[in-house]
């Protein structure tokens, strides 16, 4: 780990931990923050740095649509990968100062699907026998990620 920027150095112990669904959550809290620098690129005119970030936001979208289990995850995996493209198209509308606005619709729809894959976690872990906390109907089920860790997930319910 580098100890010379703790950022970072939590975010690797984070990986390191986290449960499948949290590594979603992970992905998620990455393309939220891209967007959000890219964001301030764009009020400073700040043309490579925006492009760096949307392009990175980008390849975390496909890793996250690359995950996706369509045969276990049916309409759940299919509106995940409707969600993704969309997101990578508007992400590619995002060229000048009229792209604040998108941007920021952008990060606040990460935002809110980040919450329910946060629930979703909290879920399995409390049924892997972690301290009870409160659950969310309709919450989006572990099937739509393809791994073996989902899986066996999956097998011990």
């Amino acid at each position: 780990m580098n100890m010379r920027d703790p950022a970072r150095a939590y975010r690797e112990l984070a990986v390191r931990s986290a449960s499948p669904v949290g590594l979603v959550v992970i992905l998620y809290e990455e393309v939220i923050r891209c967007l959000r620098r890219a964001l301030d690129s764009v009020q400073r005119n700040n043309i490579e740095r925006r492009t760096t970030e949307l392009s990175h936001a980008i390849l975390v979208i496909g890793h996250l649509q690359s995950v996706l289990d369509y045969e276990q995850g049916g309409d759940v995996a299919r509106g995940l990968a409707n969600f993704y493209n969309s997101a990578r198209s508007k992400i590619l509308e995002c060229t000048g100062p009229q792209s604040q606005e998108l941007l920021e619709s952008l990060a606040v729809e990460f935002s809110s699907m980040a919450e329910g894959w946060q629930q979703v976690d909290r879920e399995l872990n409390q049924q892997a026998g972690a301290e009870p906390e409160p659950t969310m109907a309709g919450a989006v089920p572990v099937p739509v990620l393809r791994g073996g860790e989902a899986r066996r997930q999956r097998a011990a319910r």
